[in-house]
């Protein structure tokens, strides 16, 4: 299975934001990291994909995830839990 394409829309200053790419370095999952605070258009991005203007976002190939649900995406990355 190819590696899956992971953007995690987050802020700095967010706990749910720093827990959330900790735990996918802790498993070894690339992801790319996008700071809405400092990029406008991915912010615009974030609230079009997801209907959302709060942090944690994370998309993982076509799936929305809103917030750090743990089990939904160890369920998608197919990690055990």
């Amino acid at each position: 299975m190819p590696n899956p394409n992971i953007k995690v829309f987050s802020t700095e200053f967010c706990p749910y934001c720093v827990a959330l790419k900790e735990f996918l370095k802790e498993n070894n999952i690339e992801f790319e990291a996008v700071d809405v605070t400092q990029d406008i258009k991915a912010q615009e991005e974030m609230i079009k994909k997801s209907g959302q203007m709060g942090v944690p976002v994370v998309i993982i190939d076509n799936e929305v995830i809103i917030g750090f649900d743990r089990e939904k995406i160890s369920k998608i990355l197919k990690l055990e839990t």
